[in-house]
């Protein structure tokens, strides 16, 4: 029996087959669940495409639905279409991300507030709206697990980005707290830099990605995602049951090394 045998899953955030969500969609799959992913606007032909080359043991299609985190209608459509197809959701992977262009590079002073606003809607609130759409479903409890990056430094060229990844971080306590209650944890996992198209946005990646292997006691793969595939996997499993409200680095260890 598989790690997520039979769980209902929902992953937002393929793109490509280089994204972290695709990794977390096929290990789930080779680990018994059955999932769905979600896709926005012009990338969401992206993602219908994506979900043809992801491995169903079965050799079933992957279904693809149109949820863009800004419009509560998209979730509430989702949520009664999974409601008829599934009759619950067991877990959520949130990996939505979005900064406009002024608010990476160099120049932190010079991304307006509507920009930000945006990082900030999408890349955090998000999390909460995803919750909106889902938690009705999960009667018996489940599990929100979201992709992170450790945001207790400055980063160069993150930016506004790293400020929306640490609203992002509060967040996901705070759903803890109030979704506790109701047997739903919310975790994040705090990744290492991985070369994904979402990475590629960033202006000076190569800034993370260089010194990342040097550096991380069990060293770094930039083109690997199945250390975060798995960590995801299992977070979204019934094997942290006591779990919730808690960031998970899987980064080689990079984050506990001071030079």
């Amino acid at each position: 029996m598989g790690l997520l045998e039979n769980k209902k899953i929902v992953i937002t955030g393929v793109l490509t087959d280089a994204s972290l969500a695709y990794g977390v969609a096929q290990i789930a799959l080779d680990e018994g669940a059955d999932i769905v992913l979600t896709g926005a606007g012009r990338a969401l032909r992206l993602t219908q495409r994506t979900a043809r080359k992801l491995e169903h043991p079965n050799g079933d299609a992957i279904d693809v639905f149109e949820l863009d985190v800004t419009v509560p209608e998209h979730g509430i459509a989702v949520r009664e279409a999974l409601a008829e197809k599934w009759g619950r959701v067991d877990g959520v992977l949130h990996a939505v991300a979005f900064a406009p262009e002024s608010c990476l590079g160099e120049d932190f002073m010079g991304a307006p507030w509507d920009d930000v606003a945006t990082a900030m809607h999408i890349s955090a609130y998000s999390l909460k709206a995803l919750a909106d759409a889902f938690v009705p479903l999960m009667g018996d409890g489940g599990s929100f697990v979201g992709l992170d990056f450790d945001n207790r430094q400055a980063w160069p060229a993150y930016n506004w980005m790293g400020v929306a990844k640490s609203a992002l971080q509060s967040v996901s306590r705070y759903l803890a707290r109030e979704l506790g209650p109701k047997g739903i944890r919310s975790n994040l996992i705090a990744a290492g830099p991985i070369k994904t198209m979402a990475a590629k946005s960033i202006p000076g990646f190569a800034a993370f990605e260089e010194p990342w292997d040097g550096r991380a006691p069990l060293g770094w793969d930039v083109t690997n995602s199945e250390p975060v595939a798995r960590s995801v996997a299992a977070l979204l499993s019934d094997w942290f049951p006591a779990t919730t409200g808690e960031i998970i680095h899987v980064d080689g260890g990079y984050h506990a090394i001071g030079a």
